[in-house]
């Protein structure tokens, strides 16, 4: 059970009282402890890391690798296997560049009609110079993904589209328009036994702070995610690698920290990770998300999925019989996260965003950076809500009472 006061955790909900916030996909307001730590350690460890060999320098280097630990562990990694990034698309673009640029003409990527631009873009500008080919996994009519034998050639079924060229499938675990838990575990072992050596990326920045994640079980290659979007700061992400592919890959970045030895005409790198580390790394941001980490695991992930199930299922009931309220994505809430777009017909999202918002609820409006999913669905714009395990009944409540105003303001 999550504790009813859990919002006092919150600093913002102290300052913002009235706030109705559910805009959690864009990003997740951050807990006391997650606050202190990144304050805390500017106040008594500040200084760089694997540099100085002063107490304090080892000190924030021990901390800042405990961070990694905590990191590795949470998703069932190696810490060798765990690069500190900026956010999920730096990790995407890491793996695209120093991994895609590898591919040769013909060579076939795939990914689904409804990624995010962070796992899309990285992607075309891979095959523009290469010469690689992207072919993508169609959706049926509830946004699920299309397990299938089909193909017209681009697009089509998983099982359609796999072919000996192909040597990446990258898609996200939970669609941030859609809010379809996409089932990956499947997908991958399909992909596995058709050709082990296909590697198999994640986009996990909607699913990190949802559902529980062993990035062995899901016989995933690469697995992305950001900080922010999990109760930690910003500026801090995570992109996990296996190992054994890792020390293949040539580094996205160059500089100080991710050498071994540097000579006039060449370098050579250290391995593992710390080869994708270059420079001074955001060391309060990396222990700010193991705070975040060690809060959400005190509350347990299996408590948190629990509480965002209850917490959709009552806004569901609502909002499937409001009037003129398309609901986008699967209707079977099982396969569902706690994200929930919806496009109010004859009103642009934008209008109903700022609606809600003199209500003060929170919410996005707009594309959500996946424009080619509106488009497939015939869609110019959505209204998202994303809850979290803070929000409560009385949140939702508000949400509809602004909704109500839309009608009204409209006239319908």
């Amino acid at each position: 059970m999550i504790k009813t006061n859990i919002k006092d955790d919150f600093p913002i909900f102290k300052n913002y009282p009235d706030l109705v916030y559910l805009d959690n996909a864009a990003t997740t307001q951050k807990p006391r402890g997650v606050i202190e730590a990144v304050s805390n350690y500017y106040q008594k460890f500040n200084s760089n890391v694997h540099r100085g060999l002063y107490q304090l320098a080892e000190e924030s280097t021990r901390i800042y690798e405990d961070s990694r630990k905590t990191v590795a562990a949470f998703i069932g990694a190696d810490q060798e296997e765990i690069i500190f990034t900026r956010n999920t698309t730096e990790g995407l673009n890491l793996v695209a560049y120093s991994l895609g640029l590898n591919l040769k003409k013909g060579d076939e990527i795939i990914l689904s009609l409804a990624e995010h631009h962070s796992n899309l873009v990285p992607w075309q500008i891979i095959a523009q110079k290469t010469g690689a080919v992207l072919k993508f996994i169609d959706l049926n009519e509830d946004g699920e993904l299309d397990l299938n034998s089909s193909s017209d050639g681009q697009k089509g079924g998983l099982k359609g589209l796999l072919s000996v060229k192909t040597k990446i499938v990258s898609l996200a675990y939970i669609s941030n328009v859609l809010g379809n838990i996409n089932p990956l575990k499947e997908i991958f072992k399909t992909v596995k036994k058709f050709n082990s050596q296909i590697i198999c990326i994640v986009d996990a920045a909607q699913s990190v702070a949802h559902l529980p994640l062993n990035v062995k079980s899901l016989q995933a290659d690469f697995v992305a995610f950001s900080g922010h979007k999990m109760y930690g700061p910003m500026g801090i992400g995570v992109l996990y690698g296996k190992k054994e592919i890792l020390e293949k890959m040539e580094p996205f970045l160059g500089g100080g920290d991710m050498i071994a030895a540097v000579y006039l005409n060449h370098s050579e790198y250290k391995q593992g990770a710390a080869k994708f580390e270059a420079g001074t790394p955001n060391v309060a941001g990396a222990l700010g998300l193991g705070e975040a980490i060690r809060y959400l695991q005190a509350i347990g992930m299996e408590n948190i999925e629990a509480k965002e199930k209850e917490l959709t299922a009552y806004l569901w009931e609502r909002l499937e019989n409001f009037p003129n309220i398309k609901i986008l994505g699967t209707k079977d809430l099982a396969k569902r996260s706690s994200l929930v777009a919806f496009e109010y017909k004859h009103v642009h999202a934008h209008d109903v965003g700022a609606i809600l918002s003199s209500s003060n609820v929170a919410v996005r409006a707009g594309h959500h950076c996946a424009m080619p999913l509106h488009k497939n669905i015939g869609v110019q714009a959505s209204t998202r809500i994303s809850l979290s395990f803070y929000n409560m009944h009385k949140d939702i409540d508000q949400f509809f009472i602004g909704l109500q105003k839309v009608g009204k303001i409209f006239a319908f």
